[in-house]
Protein backbone atom coordinates (compact mmCIF):
# COMPACT_ATOMS: atom_id res chain seq x y z
CA UNK A 1 0.00 0.00 0.00
CA UNK A 2 1.16 3.49 -0.41
CA UNK A 3 -0.18 6.67 0.64
CA UNK A 4 -2.69 8.33 -1.79
CA UNK A 5 -1.27 11.45 -4.15
CA UNK A 6 -3.66 14.05 -1.70
CA UNK A 7 -1.71 13.31 1.19
CA UNK A 8 1.35 13.12 -0.91
CA UNK A 9 0.55 16.76 -2.34
CA UNK A 10 0.00 17.82 0.82
CA UNK A 11 2.80 16.73 2.94
CA UNK A 12 5.22 17.37 0.26
CA UNK A 13 7.62 14.35 1.23
CA UNK A 14 10.81 14.10 -0.55
CA UNK A 15 11.07 10.47 -1.87
CA UNK A 16 12.63 8.38 -2.77
CA UNK A 17 15.01 9.67 0.03
CA UNK A 18 18.92 9.66 -0.79
CA UNK A 19 20.77 7.02 -0.62
CA UNK A 20 24.53 7.90 -0.74
CA UNK A 21 27.84 5.69 -0.41
CA UNK A 22 30.40 6.85 2.46
CA UNK A 23 33.73 5.81 2.63
CA UNK A 24 34.37 4.75 6.10
CA UNK A 25 38.11 3.11 7.40
CA UNK A 26 36.01 0.78 10.22
CA UNK A 27 34.36 -0.54 6.97
CA UNK A 28 36.53 -0.26 4.07
CA UNK A 29 39.25 -2.03 6.00
CA UNK A 30 37.41 -4.86 5.55
CA UNK A 31 36.08 -4.48 1.97
CA UNK A 32 32.58 -3.47 2.82
CA UNK A 33 31.36 -0.48 1.60
CA UNK A 34 28.82 1.58 3.56
CA UNK A 35 25.94 3.57 2.34
CA UNK A 36 23.57 5.87 3.80
CA UNK A 37 19.85 6.12 3.23
CA UNK A 38 18.95 9.45 4.31
CA UNK A 39 15.09 9.59 5.71
CA UNK A 40 15.58 12.17 7.93
CA UNK A 41 15.45 14.71 4.62
CA UNK A 42 12.10 13.09 3.66
CA UNK A 43 10.05 16.24 5.75
CA UNK A 44 11.39 18.73 8.09
CA UNK A 45 8.67 18.04 10.46
CA UNK A 46 7.78 14.45 9.68
CA UNK A 47 11.72 13.07 9.06
CA UNK A 48 12.48 9.44 8.26
CA UNK A 49 10.31 6.56 9.77
CA UNK A 50 7.57 8.86 11.14
CA UNK A 51 6.42 9.96 6.79
CA UNK A 52 6.49 6.11 6.43
CA UNK A 53 4.49 4.93 8.92
CA UNK A 54 2.10 7.70 9.51
CA UNK A 55 0.72 7.85 6.09
CA UNK A 56 -1.28 5.09 6.08
CA UNK A 57 -2.54 5.57 9.15
CA UNK A 58 -3.39 9.39 8.73
CA UNK A 59 -5.70 8.46 6.00
CA UNK A 60 -7.34 5.95 8.19
CA UNK A 61 -8.23 8.25 10.71
CA UNK A 62 -10.18 10.54 7.56
CA UNK A 63 -10.13 13.72 9.37
CA UNK A 64 -10.55 12.63 12.64
CA UNK A 65 -8.59 13.67 15.75
CA UNK A 66 -5.61 11.03 16.32
CA UNK A 67 -4.41 9.95 19.79
CA UNK A 68 -1.61 7.73 20.37
CA UNK A 69 1.39 7.17 23.14
CA UNK A 70 4.74 8.87 24.10
CA UNK A 71 7.11 9.64 26.39
CA UNK A 72 8.11 13.14 27.38
CA UNK A 73 11.09 12.92 24.32
CA UNK A 74 9.21 11.10 21.80
CA UNK A 75 9.71 12.18 18.45
CA UNK A 76 6.20 10.33 17.05
CA UNK A 77 4.37 12.71 19.19
CA UNK A 78 6.11 15.75 18.08
CA UNK A 79 5.68 14.10 14.26
CA UNK A 80 1.71 13.05 15.36
CA UNK A 81 1.71 16.89 16.44
CA UNK A 82 3.07 18.54 13.75
CA UNK A 83 1.08 16.18 11.18
CA UNK A 84 -2.27 17.67 12.53
CA UNK A 85 -0.94 21.40 12.23
CA UNK A 86 -0.41 20.48 8.95
CA UNK A 87 -3.19 18.89 7.48
CA UNK A 88 -6.01 20.25 10.04
CA UNK A 89 -7.22 17.78 12.45
CA UNK A 90 -7.09 17.22 16.16
CA UNK A 91 -4.15 15.32 18.27
CA UNK A 92 -4.18 13.90 21.61
CA UNK A 93 -1.36 12.58 23.09
CA UNK A 94 -1.10 10.14 26.43
CA UNK A 95 2.11 10.94 27.83
CA UNK A 96 3.86 8.79 30.43
CA UNK A 97 4.72 10.29 33.65
CA UNK A 98 1.25 12.02 35.23
CA UNK A 99 4.15 14.08 37.95
CA UNK A 100 5.24 15.51 34.33
CA UNK A 101 1.81 17.05 34.29
CA UNK A 102 2.50 19.74 37.20
CA UNK A 103 6.00 20.54 35.66
CA UNK A 104 6.99 22.57 33.02
CA UNK A 105 7.07 21.37 29.57
CA UNK A 106 10.09 20.53 28.46
CA UNK A 107 11.29 21.56 24.80
CA UNK A 108 9.99 18.34 23.12
CA UNK A 109 6.01 18.35 24.91
CA UNK A 110 6.07 22.36 24.04
CA UNK A 111 6.93 21.79 20.89
CA UNK A 112 3.52 19.19 20.95
CA UNK A 113 1.28 21.62 22.65
CA UNK A 114 2.46 24.34 20.11
CA UNK A 115 1.26 22.44 17.04
CA UNK A 116 -1.91 21.75 18.93
CA UNK A 117 -1.68 18.36 20.76
CA UNK A 118 -3.80 18.23 23.57
CA UNK A 119 -1.22 16.72 26.06
CA UNK A 120 -2.82 13.83 28.70
CA UNK A 121 -0.21 12.70 31.35
CA UNK A 122 -1.18 9.24 32.96
CA UNK A 123 1.14 7.38 35.54
CA UNK A 124 3.26 4.47 34.70
CA UNK A 125 0.71 1.58 35.54
CA UNK A 126 -1.40 3.00 33.34
CA UNK A 127 0.88 3.97 30.47
CA UNK A 128 2.39 0.32 30.72
CA UNK A 129 -1.63 -0.87 30.13
CA UNK A 130 -1.87 1.51 27.30
CA UNK A 131 -3.50 -1.45 24.87
CA UNK A 132 -5.62 -3.01 27.46
CA UNK A 133 -9.28 -3.04 26.93
CA UNK A 134 -9.91 -1.15 30.24
CA UNK A 135 -7.63 1.58 29.28
CA UNK A 136 -8.55 2.58 26.40
CA UNK A 137 -12.08 2.72 27.00
CA UNK A 138 -11.30 4.74 29.68
CA UNK A 139 -9.27 7.12 26.81
CA UNK A 140 -12.24 6.71 24.02
CA UNK A 141 -15.09 8.07 27.20
CA UNK A 142 -12.64 10.83 28.03
CA UNK A 143 -11.78 11.76 24.20
CA UNK A 144 -14.60 11.04 22.08
CA UNK A 145 -14.22 9.31 18.48
CA UNK A 146 -10.86 9.03 17.81
CA UNK A 147 -8.36 6.98 16.03
CA UNK A 148 -6.04 5.25 18.31
CA UNK A 149 -2.37 4.80 17.15
CA UNK A 150 -0.16 2.84 19.22
CA UNK A 151 3.12 4.07 20.75
CA UNK A 152 5.91 4.67 18.31
CA UNK A 153 3.02 4.38 15.44
CA UNK A 154 3.99 0.56 15.22
CA UNK A 155 0.90 -1.32 13.74
CA UNK A 156 0.28 -3.28 10.74
CA UNK A 157 -0.41 0.23 8.80
CA UNK A 158 3.08 1.74 9.94
CA UNK A 159 4.66 -1.83 8.41
CA UNK A 160 2.47 -1.62 5.21
CA UNK A 161 4.08 1.94 4.96
CA UNK A 162 7.96 1.04 5.70
CA UNK A 163 7.86 -1.33 2.63
CA UNK A 164 8.07 1.39 0.39
CA UNK A 165 11.92 1.85 1.87
CA UNK A 166 12.61 -1.61 1.00
CA UNK A 167 11.29 -0.94 -2.17
CA UNK A 168 13.60 1.75 -2.85
CA UNK A 169 16.83 -0.24 -1.37
CA UNK A 170 15.75 -3.00 -4.09
CA UNK A 171 18.58 -4.24 -5.49
CA UNK A 172 21.11 -1.28 -4.40
CA UNK A 173 22.26 -3.05 -1.31
CA UNK A 174 22.89 -6.71 0.45
CA UNK A 175 21.74 -5.50 3.86
CA UNK A 176 19.82 -2.66 5.29
CA UNK A 177 20.33 -1.82 8.80
CA UNK A 178 17.86 0.41 11.15
CA UNK A 179 18.11 1.00 14.40
CA UNK A 180 14.75 0.15 16.18
CA UNK A 181 12.25 0.89 18.82
CA UNK A 182 8.93 -0.18 18.47
CA UNK A 183 9.78 -2.40 15.31
CA UNK A 184 7.63 -1.48 12.80
CA UNK A 185 9.86 -0.17 10.39
CA UNK A 186 12.28 -3.23 10.33
CA UNK A 187 8.79 -5.20 9.64
CA UNK A 188 7.96 -2.85 6.61
CA UNK A 189 11.73 -2.61 5.72
CA UNK A 190 12.61 -6.98 5.46
CA UNK A 191 8.83 -6.95 3.49
CA UNK A 192 9.98 -4.71 0.65
CA UNK A 193 13.15 -5.85 0.03
CA UNK A 194 14.04 -8.19 -2.89
CA UNK A 195 14.83 -11.92 -2.56
CA UNK A 196 18.29 -12.46 -1.60
CA UNK A 197 18.57 -9.12 0.74
CA UNK A 198 18.63 -9.10 4.32
CA UNK A 199 17.54 -6.49 6.87
CA UNK A 200 18.99 -5.96 10.06
CA UNK A 201 17.13 -4.32 13.36
CA UNK A 202 19.47 -2.90 16.05
CA UNK A 203 17.31 -2.71 19.23
CA UNK A 204 17.84 1.07 21.62
CA UNK A 205 16.51 -0.56 24.11
CA UNK A 206 16.44 -4.28 26.11
CA UNK A 207 14.27 -6.72 27.15
CA UNK A 208 14.23 -8.99 24.18
CA UNK A 209 10.35 -8.20 23.67
CA UNK A 210 11.11 -6.82 19.82
CA UNK A 211 11.45 -10.22 18.32
CA UNK A 212 8.06 -11.15 18.94
CA UNK A 213 6.91 -7.44 18.29
CA UNK A 214 8.07 -7.89 14.74
CA UNK A 215 6.73 -11.22 14.12
CA UNK A 216 3.37 -10.13 15.62
CA UNK A 217 3.55 -7.03 13.16
CA UNK A 218 4.10 -9.16 10.30
CA UNK A 219 1.43 -11.20 10.52
CA UNK A 220 -0.54 -8.62 11.07
CA UNK A 221 0.04 -6.63 7.86
CA UNK A 222 1.50 -9.58 5.25
CA UNK A 223 -0.27 -12.20 6.84
CA UNK A 224 3.02 -14.07 8.25
CA UNK A 225 6.75 -13.82 8.12
CA UNK A 226 7.94 -11.81 5.54
CA UNK A 227 11.73 -10.88 4.21
CA UNK A 228 14.69 -12.23 5.57
CA UNK A 229 15.31 -9.90 8.62
CA UNK A 230 17.41 -10.50 12.01
CA UNK A 231 18.39 -8.75 15.16
CA UNK A 232 21.31 -7.36 16.83
CA UNK A 233 20.54 -6.61 20.18
CA UNK A 234 24.00 -6.15 21.83
CA UNK A 235 24.28 -2.43 21.33
CA UNK A 236 21.44 -0.66 23.82
CA UNK A 237 24.42 1.12 25.81
CA UNK A 238 22.33 0.16 28.86
CA UNK A 239 18.68 1.24 27.46
CA UNK A 240 16.64 4.01 25.96
CA UNK A 241 18.17 7.44 25.57
CA UNK A 242 20.90 6.16 27.35
CA UNK A 243 24.40 6.81 25.85
CA UNK A 244 28.53 5.99 26.88
CA UNK A 245 31.77 7.81 26.77
CA UNK A 246 32.34 5.33 23.81
CA UNK A 247 29.15 5.91 21.98
CA UNK A 248 29.72 9.56 22.57
CA UNK A 249 33.66 9.46 20.95
CA UNK A 250 31.95 7.34 17.75
CA UNK A 251 29.09 9.34 17.22
CA UNK A 252 31.43 12.80 17.07
CA UNK A 253 34.36 10.94 15.12
CA UNK A 254 31.73 10.01 12.53
CA UNK A 255 30.86 13.48 12.27
CA UNK A 256 33.89 14.66 11.75
CA UNK A 257 34.89 11.89 8.71
CA UNK A 258 31.33 12.59 7.16
CA UNK A 259 29.97 15.59 7.96
CA UNK A 260 27.06 13.92 9.10
CA UNK A 261 25.12 15.33 12.51
CA UNK A 262 24.81 11.96 14.02
CA UNK A 263 21.22 11.64 15.81
CA UNK A 264 21.93 10.06 19.37
CA UNK A 265 19.35 7.81 20.29
CA UNK A 266 18.83 6.12 17.72
CA UNK A 267 21.68 6.69 14.78
CA UNK A 268 24.34 6.55 16.87
CA UNK A 269 23.68 3.04 18.38
CA UNK A 270 23.17 1.53 14.79
CA UNK A 271 26.17 2.72 12.54
CA UNK A 272 28.18 1.98 15.91
CA UNK A 273 26.93 -1.80 15.82
CA UNK A 274 27.30 -1.85 12.15
CA UNK A 275 31.07 -0.76 12.83
CA UNK A 276 31.44 -3.23 15.72
CA UNK A 277 29.80 -5.77 12.96
CA UNK A 278 32.16 -5.04 10.32
CA UNK A 279 35.14 -5.34 12.00
CA UNK A 280 33.97 -8.25 13.86
CA UNK A 281 34.18 -9.87 10.20
CA UNK A 282 30.37 -10.19 9.97
CA UNK A 283 30.04 -8.66 6.47
CA UNK A 284 31.98 -10.60 3.63
CA UNK A 285 34.10 -8.30 1.46
CA UNK A 286 32.09 -6.96 -1.09
CA UNK A 287 29.31 -6.80 0.74
CA UNK A 288 26.84 -3.29 0.25
CA UNK A 289 25.45 -2.29 4.25
CA UNK A 290 22.72 0.63 3.92
CA UNK A 291 22.42 2.47 7.25
CA UNK A 292 18.99 3.93 7.67
CA UNK A 293 19.36 7.69 8.81
CA UNK A 294 15.75 7.65 10.54
CA UNK A 295 16.30 11.17 12.11
CA UNK A 296 18.43 14.18 12.79
CA UNK A 297 19.80 15.32 16.18
CA UNK A 298 17.16 17.45 17.88
CA UNK A 299 18.59 19.41 21.11
CA UNK A 300 15.57 18.68 23.49
CA UNK A 301 16.39 14.92 22.98
CA UNK A 302 20.52 15.09 23.43
CA UNK A 303 19.79 17.00 26.55
CA UNK A 304 17.41 13.98 27.68
CA UNK A 305 20.44 11.59 27.27
CA UNK A 306 22.07 9.81 30.23
CA UNK A 307 25.23 8.67 30.51
CA UNK A 308 26.19 5.98 32.46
Amino acid sequence: MSPSADLARALRPRLPSPLREVRDEGFARRGVRLFLKRDDLIHPDLPGNKWRKLALNLEAAAGRTVLTFGGAYSNHLRATAAAGRLLGFGTVGVVRGDELAHRPLNPSLARCAADGMRLHFVDRTTYRAKASPEVLAGLLSRFGDVEVIPEGGSNALAAQGCTALGRELAGEVDVAAVACGTGGTLAGLAAGLDPGQRALGVPVVGGGFLAGEVARLQREAFGGPAGDWALEERFTFGGYARTTPDLDAFADGFEDRHGLPVERVYVAKLLFSLTALADEGAFAPGTRVAAVITGAPDASLQESSVSR
